[in-house]
């Protein structure tokens, strides 16, 4: 901290607030109470209100004492409001970027080396003026440049977030890397010597190249999604959807009718929804990418899953379990018989950890038999049956005919209702180890979950062995996180789940990691062991609350309680576990 606050007591003491016996009390009280900040101690002491604290960091920012970081990280003032409230002092417009539709073509016009030395990015324009979002609003030398780039208009600054500026500056970047593959494409789209578009070798380069940067940036999925005016195509990186590329309209449909073609689908169909898939070499690796073509009213929307084999086949040790929580979770996989449900939302990696364990249980001894709806990966030593609705071979169907087939563990991707659900009971009271999914925010929600779907009490008490509750919380890019201590009210909500030693970090944002501050995802879990006691109160019809209540005491560690040890160790942040397990 004694890198700001000696410039902004200085301050102070030059706008007569405080005296210099003040300053010298206030600077040792920062040394003493390392968990208070430098706001939250001139606010104490009341030198000044929140309004007054406001305008001192906006003067000290435009004299160039503190910097964004010192904003969020010294004073607790989100850099949204941080940033209004200077944008209405410097008499400039603010905007939040990703809310509005950039020109593009602004930008396309001048040499994109430029923009990156200023760090500014042309937002709109009209007949008198240009619009510009620079990363220093106070850069006069920045200031002068872009005007002189616009000599016939009058230049207005945006005041805009700057990893924003930073994201947009980089996938304009991307833009002009292929902007001579999208010329070449055009010239092929007009040329009457070829009757189909979609064959154009420009348009294959282009899908490579779309499916080589989602990779290496490691996404999940990909969105093709045509707009009014442009096709737009985004990535899902860490669970955050990102725009990696912007085209203009005409490049859609061949885009579109290629990835058709490339999939199996019906190219000539686009009043109905389509699904299918294809293989492919990208970096020396194969991968599997799954489509989904949707109509909607500006065309359709294609969405492709990308499946790496290697992710999956993840041992369950690595995968980033608490401690205490995988001895848990490894002693319900080698029981006998009985149920083990993993639950979370849509994404949260519930097939990784369900794959992790029959990997780690699987054995020429033992017969594993799966019902999913798709297969996403194939197992060794494993059975496993796709659901069709069509064929009316359905998850409920499927079991009655794996229950004959002499399996000694059963895999069910998905419970969707109560009758799958009562074969799975009937299966696990039988002598079957069964582990299947279930949608539910928390572990001991899934007990009360299973008896709404209509399965007696004692029925479930019987059979559930554990259930274990996950999300995936983004980690920090160790590139460029820093150090931050956290206001006092977020210490004193937390300070009994810390260990003994910590240290909390903030995201900053550098290339690596696109900006974002975060690099890849982790785990963050809890698990219920149905124990005598909770099995007889399951029995009993004990509310969800009463067992939560005795699962404490015996040792549950939950899902919120796990995150904030992974951000007091620097794995993430605690606005990301607030984000993604508080309830």
């Amino acid at each position: 901290m004694s890198d700001i606050i000696s410039p902004v007591l200085t301050h102070l003491i030059h706008t007569h607030l405080i005296d210099e016996p003040t300053a010298t009390r206030l600077r040792e009280e920062t040394k003493i109470d390392a968990h208070k900040i430098l706001g939250e101690i001139l606010m104490d002491n009341a030198i000044l209100t929140k309004e007054d604290m406001l305008s001192l960091v906006i003067e000290c920012f435009k004299k160039g004492h503190i910097s964004l970081d010192d904003v969020d990280e010294h004073f607790a003032i989100e850099d949204e409001i941080f940033l209004k409230a200077l944008a209405k002092n410097l008499k400039c417009e603010y905007l939040d970027l990703d809310s509005i539709d950039i020109d593009y073509r602004l930008a396309s016009k001048l040499p994109f080396m430029q923009l990156k030395k200023f760090k500014a990015l042309p937002i709109k324009e009209d007949e008198i003026n240009i619009y510009v979002a620079l990363k220093d609003p106070l850069d006069l030398h920045a200031q002068e440049g872009i005007q002189r780039l616009f000599p016939r208009k009058l230049l207005k600054i945006i005041i805009a977030q700057p990893m924003q500026i930073d994201k947009y500056l980089v996938k304009m970047e991307l833009g002009e890397s292929i902007k001579g593959l999208i010329g070449e494409i055009r010239k092929e789209i007009s040329s009457s010597a070829i009757d189909n578009p979609q064959e154009s070798s420009g348009i294959l380069k282009l899908i490579e190249i779309i499916l080589k940067t989602s990779i290496l940036a490691r996404a999940s999925d990909i969105h093709i999604e045509p707009t009014e005016n442009n096709c737009i195509v985004r990535s899902r990186i860490d669970g955050m959807l990102t725009e990696t590329f912007i085209f203009d309209k005409d490049i859609y449909p061949p885009l579109g009718s290629r990835m058709k073609l490339l999939s199996n689908m019906d190219i000539a169909e686009k009043r109905k929804p389509q699904d299918g898939r294809f293989s492919a070499t990208i970096l020396n690796r194969e991968y599997d990418f799954r489509i989904s073509a949707l109509p909607t009213i500006n065309g359709e929307s294609i969405v492709i899953r990308i499946l790496d084999k290697s992710k999956v086949m993840i041992k369950i040790e690595d995968l980033g379990m608490h401690p205490h929580n995988y001895v848990k979770f490894e002693q319900a996989m080698h029981s006998p018989y009985g149920i083990i449900l993993v639950t979370g939302p849509t994404g949260s990696g519930k097939t990784t950890t369900l794959y992790a364990a029959l990997n780690a249980i699987k054995s020429v001894q033992t017969k594993i038999i799966t019902v999913e709806d798709p297969v996403e990966y194939q197992l060794t030593l494993t059975q496993q049956v796709q659901v069709n609705e069509k064929a009316n071979l359905t998850f409920a169907s499927a079991l009655r005919s794996i229950l004959r087939q002499d399996p000694d563990v059963i895999m069910i991707g998905e419970i969707r209702d109560t009758e799958t659900l009562r074969i799975a009971v009937q299966a696990a009271l039988t002598g079957h180890l069964v582990f299947s999914t279930l949608h539910t925010n928390d572990a001991v929600s899934a007990v009360t979950r299973v008896v709404d779907m209509g399965i007696e009490p004692y029925l479930m008490s019987g059979s559930l062995i554990a259930i274990e509750a996950q999300r995936l919380v983004r980690k920090l890019c160790p590139h460029c996180k820093v150090k931050h201590t956290l206001p006092k009210t977020a210490y004193d909500e937390i300070k009994d789940m810390l260990p003994e030693n910590y240290q909390f970090y903030k995201n900053t944002g550098c290339e690596k990691c696109s900006q974002t501050g975060y690099l890849g995802r982790e785990m963050i879990s809890e698990i219920l062991v149905i124990s005598e006691k909770i099995s007889s109160m399951i029995a009993q019809g004990a509310g969800k609350s009463e067992i939560k209540a005795q699962a404490l005491l015996e040792g549950f560690i939950d899902m919120y309680h796990d995150g904030i040890i992974r951000a007091a160790n620097g794995v993430t942040t605690l606005d990301e576990i607030i984000r993604v397990a508080k309830e």
